[in-house]
């Protein structure tokens, strides 16, 4: 079945489902694909082992952490302190929303799933989702646009990829149309309103689209476009908005603290602060290293990470672009005490001619976790399917902060694009994995690793064939701790039973 075949077939059920009945109580599931030769599950149940937490502060525009967007946090932690699964006879489950891939995912007051869904095919489209059925209960279908020259289809993020999820449970997201706009659920999450829009596209170079957009803790909205790098900064009451051009690719989305923005370029990574008239000024700047090569998985040929902001808030963290891709951590001080360095360490992780990484970094306490995405291809395209290199890494900051130390890399798991998570409540670090099978039916499985050893605890099949590809979507715990992850085909479910 064709990947077009596969999505129309998942709408089609989908459709069918919301004309059904109300005793009808799940959505419809996800087409199967092909039969695969590999196991259904691997390895058994873990046992808790706790992990120190970077716990991040609460930014008052957002919602509590960790539910406010892919990343968790204001710092892109990327880590929660509830649970998700064990391991404990996992059952999955699915809901097909197809032809829009719900990448980010934040959880409301009540529990419900809010995201929203762009895609290659169609509109982009908000949707709020009982976190049980896996029913849509609300959506909002979102301005549609080309994509910016230069972009790979499958690799365009812009138009809700990195909405965020305020207190009031509104849902402020950039479009395909560089306007900001802002949704509030009604009706019980039955239904979904724009109640306010903000035009960026006047601050913004002809062509350009807003890639993310975030509070910092007075309530401006920091974004960033992509292609001239624009750093702006908006003012909610009056609507001005002051920016700068880097003239440097911005791709990933931002971490904000208290008193700082921290924003990564193909070249550089930056902190910022709003200064004079909200204008953003750089209070540092350091150039990474980097190879100058386009590795596959990867948007650009720089930095593939989504600043973050760890340890009390002492350092930020990205991986670089050289070969082999180091992490690097940074002293996050506007200005650094006599004889302090600025780069607190570049540890290389995984091997010279196969490693890259498309996905924040994960932090928890002094320890930071980093996924090799190196190989992923064009889904759609010729070498879909294509291995990707294994590969996971855990690096530690010393106490001191003197320097770093890699303490394990995980050689099993070819996790291609999934933006994974850590439980420091379970100490396992949940990834979506994708084996070699030989007789070619690309399957996709739920992965959990040990935090403190590296060793892959147990895996469960999701589904194979491209409908079960989560094509750069983040993985999220519930508050109940299930775990959710969008594919092409819609939004998979894991929990022990």
């Amino acid at each position: 079945m064709s990947l077009t075949q596969t999505l129309r077939r998942a709408s089609a059920l989908a459709i069918c489902a919301a004309g059904a009945t109300a005793s009808v109580a799940s959505a419809a599931p996800v087409p199967p694909g092909p039969a695969t030769s590999l196991p259904e599950a691997t390895g058994s149940a873990a046992t808790p082992q706790p992990m120190p937490a970077t716990i991040a502060p609460r930014n008052p525009f957002m919602a509590p952490n960790p539910d406010s967007g892919i990343h968790n946090d204001p710092w892109m932690t990327d880590a929660y302190q509830r649970r998700g699964p064990l391991g404990r006879n996992l059952q999955t489950s699915s809901g097909a929303y197809a032809p829009s891939i719900c990448a980010s995912l934040a959880f409301d007051k009540a529990g419900r799933i809010v995201s929203v869904c762009p895609s290659t095919l169609a509109a982009p489209v908000a949707r709020v989702i009982d976190p049980k059925t896996l029913e849509v209960t609300a959506s909002y279908t979102m301005p549609d646009g080309p994509n910016p020259p230069g972009t790979l289809p499958y690799q365009n993020f812009t138009g809700g990829g990195y909405f965020f999820l305020d207190g009031k449970d509104r849902i402020w997201s950039a479009t395909k149309t560089s306007h900001l706009f802002v949704m509030a659920e009604r009706d019980n999450g039955h239904k979904l309103v724009k109640v306010a829009d903000y035009d960026l596209s006047k601050a913004m170079p002809a062509g350009e689209r807003v890639s993310s957009a975030l509070p910092d803790w007075q309530g401006r909205i920091w974004f960033v476009s992509k292609k001239s790098g624009v750093i702006g900064v908006l003012d909610t009451h009056t609507h001005k908005i002051k920016t700068i051009k880097l003239n440097e690719e911005v791709e990933n989305s931002f971490a904000v603290d208290r008193d700082g923005v921290y924003i990564a370029s193909d070249k550089r990574m930056y902190r910022f602060h709003a200064g004079a008239g909200n204008k953003p000024v750089v209070d540092w700047k350091v150039t990474y290293k980097n190879s100058g090569i386009h590795k596959p998985s990867q948007v650009d040929a720089g930095t593939g990470t989504t600043p973050t902001i760890f340890n009390g808030g002492r350092y930020v963290t990205i991986t670089d672009n050289a070969d082999p891709m180091n992490v690097v951590v940074y002293r996050t001080d506007k200005k650094l005490a006599k004889g302090a360095r600025r780069v607190v360490c570049e540890t290389p992780v995984f091997g010279k001619g196969a490693s890259a990484t498309e996905n924040s970094i994960i932090a928890a306490g002094r320890s930071v976790f980093v996924e090799n995405n190196y190989g992923y291809q064009d889904p759609f395209g010729p070498k879909a399917g294509a291995p990707t290199s294994t590969g996971f890494a855990r690096v530690d900051v010393n106490a001191d902060g003197s320097g770093c130390k890699l303490r394990w890399t995980n050689k099993t798991a070819a996790a291609p694009t999934v933006v994974p998570k850590l439980s420091t409540k379970t100490g396992l670090i949940y990834t979506y994995v994708a084996p070699t099978d030989p007789n070619g039916s690309q399957p996709w499985y739920w992965s959990a690793i040990d935090a403190k050893t590296g060793k892959e605890a147990w895996r469960k099949l999701a589904g194979t064939g491209v409908a079960f590809n989560n094509n750069y979507a983040g993985l999220a715990l519930g508050p109940d701790g299930t775990a959710y992850l969008a594919t092409f085909g819609g939004l998979q479910a894991l929990r022990d039973k």
